[in-house]
């Protein structure tokens, strides 16, 4: 039985500078959080990036831990796009994680599948294209997770009405039958 890794803060400076020597020009920002870094890049840059992450032997960020879409329409500070798409990965060997923050540009929200390189990426794919709209190029089957398949929209996004554009009216209700009542018994 193997134990859980073992938080090893003095990790995350190699690991920062490692990811700086290699992409330091593509990067926008590196910001340490309490327990990992954060690398923001464009969408375009984000899939190399979390490759040379898994890949490198040094590093072995084989554990993917998330990914979620972000709408910063209405942040109060600026940011490079819109739209951002948050990856976190765990390095057992290392015992730190990062994020990898990826700007997606509002007018076209696309960047590149990590499906082909964590499986685990599909269905937070998936959630990301339903709720924001984020298209994932390459994704082996990109449709809704949440929402019915004939809904218009994405919900989470800070331009979509607080109260819905009316749609709960037209969603199917299911009502419970009592045990007592249904064919069955």
């Amino acid at each position: 039985m193997t134990s859980a890794p073992i938080y090893q803060k003095a990790n995350l400076l190699p690991v920062a500078a490692k990811v700086e020597s290699a992409f330091g020009d593509k990067l926008l920002g590196k910001e340490q959080k309490t327990q990992y870094f954060q690398f923001s890049v464009r969408a375009e840059d984000a899939k190399p990036l979390v490759r040379f992450l898994k890949e490198d032997p040094d590093l072995g960020f084989t554990y993917f831990i998330d990914l979620c879409g972000v709408d910063y329409l209405k942040y109060p500070q600026p940011t490079a796009e819109r739209f951002a798409v948050v990856t976190t990965l765990l390095s057992p060997k290392l015992g730190v994680k990062v994020q990898v923050r990826a700007f997606v540009p509002a007018l076209e929200p696309r960047i590149a599948t990590l499906a082909d390189v964590f499986e685990g990426a599909n269905w937070t794919e998936r959630e990301a294209w339903d709720l924001y709209g984020i298209e994932f190029l390459g994704h082996p089957e990109l449709k809704r997770i949440l929402m019915p398949d004939d809904y218009e929209g994405h919900p989470l996004r800070k331009d979509y009405p607080l109260r819905g554009r009316g749609e709960r009216s037209s969603f199917p209700v299911y009502h419970a039958v009592p045990a007592s009542q249904s064919p069955e018994g």
